[in-house]
């Protein structure tokens, strides 16, 4: 009885929290797990595990965690299933996550995760153009708020670019450096050595490499703006992300059967295989998918692009805490331009919406209902043969 009065009075503070900051927090969530990810991909790929084969056992591991979830908690909400829904969730699943997945992880064998890092700081950029070519996201420059989201976007970039390309003087270094201590245990070296470098890439094709990761980043934003639509259609958030990663799944494997010739390829071979596939599964798949979605569904996918070069510094964060590397003035510069650009994109929204709100007030008010009536029946009267359908254009 205490442990359910507990977990009762614990929901009860949760659904107490406002929404903005539960976005907000699971956003910031999100971008450290996808902070981890870049180190625990480039160690997976260092320890020999198959391009093809690593993404198939990511999904299966996905898919497993999400199926209960959705099938039990979204049973009364969850649409009939339908060939055109269905055809939705294979085209979502082949941008999200076979092109995605992809691309990513040929882009990484063929640069470093520094540059990967860096590269999809354009997410934000190109998800803002999709969503305001499709009509998804609003953008009104003649406006407070369409100006700041803009320039919001804008300074993300730059500053997560800055993060990435720009040293500068050393502002603070640790003491002791824990890199140091680390790297010369032999079960530790290759993980130092991949998080000290982020994964130089010597000796392979950076050009290929960047065109690959060019097509990741389209992938994702293509994915974030994709999702929005079908959400509307289809409210079960965990069953979309359920049949998009089944669907995923099915592709990768496919083509792993086609391409992947090498039966000891399926063999796990040590401990840290497991924990790389273990981490993509639960944490970049599992745990992300959903908590992605939701936020797409109740902030926007511009929303959650925006957060993207917050992994950024974020990794700079881990990798001082964890390995002793030092911050830079580019580190310092960068942080706060994503600081400035995430308040700017915020605010904007939060004015669209106060904006939206007042506009449905004044459209509600008995005043304009009445002037609205007024109108209608005048139309009526002097164009009694319009059909109705042309009264609104």
């Amino acid at each position: 009885m205490a442990d359910s009065a507990g977990s009762a009075s614990s929901g009860r503070m949760w659904c107490s929290v406002p929404e903005r900051l539960q976005l907000h927090g699971a956003m910031l969530a999100l971008q450290f797990g996808y902070a981890g990810f870049h180190v625990v991909s480039r160690a997976a790929l260092n320890m020999g595990i198959s391009k093809l084969v690593f993404p198939v056992y990511r999904n299966i591991i996905a898919l497993l965690l999400l199926l209960p979830f959705a099938y039990f908690l979204e049973k009364k909400e969850r649409p009939a299933i339908t060939l055109n829904f269905l055809f939705q969730f294979f085209l979502l699943a082949l941008v999200g996550i076979t092109a995605n997945q992809g691309f990513y992880l040929l882009g990484l064998d063929n640069t470093s995760p520094t540059f990967a890092s860096a590269i999809q700081n354009s997410v934000p950029a190109i998800t803002f153009l999709m969503a305001a070519i499709l009509r998804i996201e609003q953008v009104r420059l003649n406006r407070k708020d369409g100006i700041a989201k803009v320039a919001g976007t804008v300074f993300c970039v730059i500053g997560a670019s800055v993060i990435t390309l720009y040293k500068g003087p050393t502002i603070y270094s640790p003491v002791p450096p824990l890199n140091s201590i680390i790297t010369p245990h032999p079960q530790t070296q290759l993980l130092g050595s991949v998080s000290l470098s982020l994964g130089d890439a010597n000796g392979k094709n950076w050009t290929l490499g960047c065109l690959y990761l060019i097509g990741h980043c389209l992938s994702w934003s293509g994915w974030l703006v994709l999702q929005a639509p079908i959400l509307k259609k289809y409210p079960a958030r965990l069953s979309v992300t359920s049949y998009t990663c089944f669907f995923g799944l099915i592709q990768f494997l496919v083509i792993a059967l086609i391409v992947e010739r090498d039966a000891q390829a399926w063999i796990f071979h040590s401990g840290g295989e497991v924990f790389t596939i273990l981490y993509a599964g639960v944490v970049a798949s599992g745990i992300a998918f959903a908590v992605q979605i939701w936020c797409i569904d109740r902030g926007g996918p511009v929303f959650v692009a925006v957060y993207q070069p917050v992994q950024t510094l974020v990794v700079a964060i881990m990798a001082s805490l964890a390995l002793g590397e030092e911050f830079y003035l580019g580190g310092i510069i960068g942080a706060i331009l994503i600081v400035v650009g995430l308040y700017l994109v915020l605010w904007g929204k939060n004015a669209e919406r106060k904006f939206a709100m007042e506009h449905a007030a004044i459209m509600s008010t008995p005043e304009h209902s009445s002037i609205r009536s007024a109108s209608h029946a005048k139309t009526s009267l002097t164009q009694p043969l319009l059909p109705s359908s042309t009264e609104n254009v």
